[in-house]
C-alpha cells in the first residue's frame, strides 16, 4: 500500500549515487531510465525490474503475476511520456499530443483500489494487483499534477546539465536543485571560486 513519502536513491553509472525527491511518485518513475542520452541511466532492463520498481515503497504495489514484456513496454512508453510532458510543462512549452494521448489511455485502465486490511488499522491494493492497474495508479497522478495547482511548480532543476526534473511542494516554492547535496553544492563551490578569483 502506498505511503506517501515520495523519493529514490539515483545510480551516475559514471559512480556515485544520490537521494533524489521528485516530489511525486509518477517524477520519481520517470527517472528510472531513458531513450537516447538517457539509456545508460536504465534501470528497468527485464520485465521482474519493473515489478521490484512497482513493489518498493512509496506505492508498495506488489504484482503476484510476472510482469510481461508487453508492460514493460507500455511502462517505457507512460515513463517517456511523463519524462516529455514534465519538461515541457517546466519549461512553459505546449504539451506533445502523443504524450498526452499515451498518459490518457494509461490513465483509462482500472487503477490501484485501497482496502482496509481485516485489523482495520492498516491499508493495502486489493488484489490481484497488476502492472496495468499500477501503471494506471502512475499516469492518473500525472494527469492530476499537470493539471492541478502545483502545475506551475513543475521544474528542471536550475544545475549546469542536469536534467532532472520534480514539482516544487514546499511552502516558499524556492526550490532550485535536485539534490542539495548533488547540484546545489556543486552551485555553492563555483560561486565560491569565482569571488575567490575576483579577490585582490
Amino acid at each position: 500500500m502506498r505511503t506517501y513519502a515520495t523519493g529514490r536513491v539515483l545510480h551516475d553509472p559514471k559512480g556515485g549515487s544520490f537521494w533524489f525527491d521528485a516530489g511525486a511518485v509518477c517524477l520519481d518513475f520517470a527517472h528510472t531510465g531513458g531513450e537516447g542520452q538517457y539509456a545508460v541511466f536504465e534501470t528497468l532492463h527485464e520485465p521482474g525490474d519493473l515489478g521490484d520498481w512497482l513493489a518498493a515503497p512509496p506505492l508498495a504495489a506488489v504484482i503476484p503475476i510476472p510482469v510481461t514484456a508487453q508492460e514493460l513496454a507500455a511502462a517505457k512508453a507512460l515513463r517517456q511520456a511523463i519524462w516529455e510532458t514534465a519538461h515541457a510543462r517546466a519549461a512553459g512549452q505546449p504539451l506533445d499530443a502523443g504524450a498526452i494521448a499515451i498518459i490518457n489511455r494509461a490513465a483509462a485502465a482500472p487503477s490501484l483500489v485501497p482496502e482496509l486490511a481485516d485489523s482495520g488499522t492498516t491499508a493495502r491494493w486489493a488484489p490481484p494487483v497488476r502492472a496495468t492497474q499500477a501503471l494506471s495508479t502512475l499516469a492518473r497522478e500525472m494527469v492530476e499534477l499537470l493539471s492541478g495547482p502545483l502545475s506551475g511548480r513543475i521544474r528542471e532543476c536550475a544545475g549546469d546539465n542536469c536534467p532532472l526534473v520534480f514539482v516544487d511542494s514546499s511552502r516558499p516554492g524556492a526550490r532550485r536543485w535536485c539534490a542539495m547535496e548533488r547540484c546545489g553544492n556543486r552551485h555553492k563551490v563555483r560561486a565560491l571560486r569565482a569571488r575567490r578569483a575576483t579577490e585582490p
